[in-house]
């Protein structure tokens, strides 16, 4: 469920409902903010009123980015929009024709955030030759993906392979075996 407090709309993580052996029964709840991501805590009396806003959540497929921003078309409609870069997670790991989850306000119709898949595959362009005998220890090396992002990967990973990343955090998941 989605809220409007104050002006800014939080997603409801938890919430518990108490009512202590004396006075009046209230609700505590863990709150995300939709914009930033930020969790809050926060207690609401028994009886308040709490605004419910729709949000929706539809496909979108990215085209191409230019000064505007990133532009994507609707899956349903082939209506195009453009996005901030900031309202994007995970926009490093994103090329031209990924599908990403755009989550919009239902009345207004304003984009609130945009999704990219939490794990994506991708083509390493550049990295270093791994040297033998290295292998003992867990090291890392950067190396460059065809979105131009880069990220630590072993050093058994050579270019031209194909990886998966996590895109929450830029992390290395393991290799893809490319079907030939």
């Amino acid at each position: 469920m989605c809220i409007d407090l104050d002006g800014h709309f939080y997603f409801i993580v938890e919430f518990l409902h108490v009512k202590p052996g004396k006075g009046a029964a209230f609700v505590r709840t863990k709150l995300k903010s939709v914009t930033n991501g930020r969790t809050i805590d926060k207690t609401f009396n028994a009886g308040v009123k709490i605004n419910e806003v729709r949000i929706e959540r539809r496909p979108y497929q990215y085209l191409y980015a230019d000064d505007m921003g990133y532009n994507f078309m609707n899956q349903e409609t082939f209506e195009q929009i453009s996005i901030e870069k900031d309202l994007i997670t995970g926009v490093d790991f994103l090329k031209e024709g990924d599908v990403v989850d755009v989550v919009s306000h239902a009345e207004s119709e304003t984009v609130l955030y945009a999704e990219v898949a939490t794990k994506v595959v991708l083509k390493i362009t550049y990295t270093e030759p791994g040297l033998k005998g290295d292998t003992a220890t867990n090291a890392t090396k950067p190396a460059t993906l065809e979105t131009g992002a880069t990220v630590r990967v072993p050093l058994f990973i050579n270019e031209g392979e194909t990886i998966e990343v996590d895109t929450r955090d830029g992390s290395y998941v393991g290799r893809v075996k490319t079907q030939s």
